[in-house]
């Protein structure tokens, strides 16, 4: 079993929203992005995703950031979210021999933070 943990400022992300129009389209799918927008608070919303990426790559022991991969981790619904892996991350988690993949997030008015469990496959 593997563990990530990821905690971000949500200013830090509704500054990149509002500064970098590439941003939302780069690191979000499409549903996350249909998703985040729908909320009162986007900004919240797309921290806390944006948190559960990094948790789940460092769960992986894959640079999410580094490789630019964020798309291939998408996160699905509420209020128990789903994870799904495609491309790099997808072909890296099968070689690491990763399991069922659970993923919980949080946010409050400055905080959004996930932990990531990855159990083993094998």
């Amino acid at each position: 079993m593997k563990v990530g943990l990821d905690v971000i400022e949500i200013r830090r992300v509704s500054g990149a929203l509002e500064r970098y129009s590439a941003f939302r389209e780069r690191c979000f799918t499409e549903a996350e992005r249909a998703y985040c927008d729908s909320r009162p608070n986007p900004a919240q919303h797309y921290a806390a995703r944006f948190a559960g990426k990094e948790a789940v790559g460092k769960a992986l022991g894959f640079g999410v950031a580094r490789a630019f991969a964020w798309k291939d981790v998408e996160i699905a619904g509420r209020p128990k979210p789903d994870v799904y892996l495609s491309g790099r991350v997808a072909h890296w988690a099968r070689g690491v021999g990763a399991g069922p993949i659970d993923l919980s997030m949080t946010h409050s008015k400055d905080i959004a933070a996930a932990v990531c469990v990855v159990a083993d496959g094998h």
